[in-house]
């Protein structure tokens, strides 16, 4: 359940679907993992490009962070929304993340917007065998 909404900068971009934001110059960065979907993790194939597509629509902008919950890891899950765009979607249809469908129940406009880049063959879809992210940190 969606708990509250922060309007908080941009400062880093780890990867194609997290990031560091400062919602207040008191408080600490918050790491920030984009709720439903997944991106190529780092040294794999389209990794770079993942990252390049979510630091072009977020770094050093504020976003409206709409809290979900805490993961293992103690980072924030949000859906997140840059410029006006909503990321999952952005980094989903670019073809930079795959739908992460075990997390993804509330977003059911996801699926075909994957669907759509796979067929178009963008982004990691270019890729002949692309591999998922979950697969990847697996092997």
């Amino acid at each position: 359940m969606i708990s509250a909404v922060l309007v908080c900068l941009v400062v880093g971009i780890s990867d194609g679907d997290s990031l560091s934001v400062r919602c207040a110059a008191a408080e600490p960065q918050r790491q920030v993992r984009i709720h439903a979907i997944d991106a190529p993790e780092r040294y794999q194939s389209f990794s770079d490009a993942a990252r390049s597509s979510l630091a072009a629509l977020c770094f050093d902008i504020r976003a409206r962070i709409r809290l979900i919950e805490t993961d293992d890891f103690g980072r924030t899950v949000a859906q997140v929304e840059c410029r006006g765009e909503d990321v999952a979607r952005h980094q989903v249809s670019a073809g930079m993340a795959w739908v992460y469908a075990r997390y993804a129940r509330m977003r059911p406009d996801l699926p075909a917007l994957q669907a759509r880049a796979r067929a178009e063959r963008r982004g990691l879809w270019a890729d002949a065998h692309p591999v998922a992210p979950w697969t990847w940190r697996h092997r």
